[in-house]
């Protein structure tokens, strides 16, 4: 087993800050590119419109009030969602160019 020296220890911490800043920047795209857009979110926020139609034809009060509460909590867990990953993106983007500004002082400080 090999030892290793400070700067190899230094390197590696750095290579694995990157990978993790790139797992988790692509985690927050993945987020934003299926989660978000879901056929399910979709439908149940059109059956939700459709049901909310429906009681104000036959003036439903109940129904009307009901539906469109789930349509806003819908609306909410959509931006929510969409908020993860948006804060996942940008700690990836952080994370690699931290790793990259690491890199950069080793460098210099080893020569």
């Amino acid at each position: 087993m090999a030892i290793l020296n400070p700067l190899s220890l230094m390197l590696v911490i750095v290579i694995a800050l990157f990978f993790l800043g790139m797992a988790t920047f692509i985690g927050g795209v993945i987020i934003l590119a299926f989660r978000t857009s879901n056929s399910d979110i979709k439908s149940l926020a059109v059956q939700t419109t459709r049901l909310a139609q429906k009681g104000i034809a036959q003036e439903v009060a109940g129904l009307v009030g009901n539906a469109s509460a789930l349509l806003e909590a819908t609306n909410q867990m959509v931006r929510t969602t969409t908020g993860v990953g948006i804060f996942l993106a940008m700690l990836g983007l952080l994370l690699m160019g931290a790793s990259c500004w690491l890199a950069l002082q080793i460098l210099q400080a080893s020569l």
